[in-house]
């Protein structure tokens, strides 16, 4: 007769993300900043701006404060990888399409913005179709840079909320433009070369 095994089976890893790494420390801030964009807009569309710049602030903050955490306490996950740009692009677009609406962005780096996201995520998802596998996401240092920029211009534009229009203002939104596009460049081109290391007939 059989003896059972005192020792139970390990669980079988299904690939999916747990509860427990779904809420740890750098996740619970990526979640506290997309909670914060409703009161964002919020004051926002009220004209607060004071008040909407504490929250853009602060939310800026956790941003800078969860990839460090993450980093030190090696807390990394998979779903915090698409959280993180995901909460940091709805918090700017929102930004974006509202200063924009109220006439105090122009138009065209919101269009800019919106473009280069579109085809950075088209791809990724083109890429995905394709190939039936997930491409590592991993941001350039130009990503990051266009990223530190585009919040840099929402916070000087609700800083000068009611004077005029300093010059180097439209410095900094000429400067965010050139690097966001050259930023969508970059990561058009890197999405290509994995293509071309899983599909190279595609390329032939």
């Amino acid at each position: 007769m059989a003896v059972a095994s005192p020792h139970k089976p390990a669980p079988r890893d299904t690939g999916a993300p747990t509860l427990r790494g779904l809420l740890n420390v750098p996740n619970f801030l990526t979640l506290c900043r997309v909670g914060s964009i409703p009161l964002f807009l919020s004051f926002l569309s009220r004209h607060q701006y004071t008040e909407a710049l504490y929250v853009f602030v602060a939310a800026a903050l956790t941003d800078a404060l969860d990839g460090t955490v993450a980093r030190w306490f090696n807390a990394r996950t998979e779903i915090g990888a698409f959280l993180d740009p995901f909460a940091d692009k709805l918090m700017l677009v929102s930004a974006f399409v509202v200063l924009t609406v109220e006439q105090d962005l122009p138009g065209w780096l919101l269009g800019v913005v919106v473009i280069r996201d579109v085809v950075v995520v088209g791809g990724y998802l083109m890429i995905a179709f394709f190939t039936s596998e997930r491409m590592p996401v991993r941001p350039s240092y130009l990503g990051k840079l266009s990223t530190v920029l585009q919040l840099a211009c929402v916070v000087a534009t609700l800083l000068r909320m009611g004077v005029t229009w300093p010059s180097y203002w439209y410095a900094l939104l000429y400067l965010t433009v050139g690097v966001t596009a050259l930023s969508g460049v970059h990561y058009s081109y890197r999405g290509l070369v994995w293509l071309g290391s899983r599909e190279p007939e595609m390329f032939t």
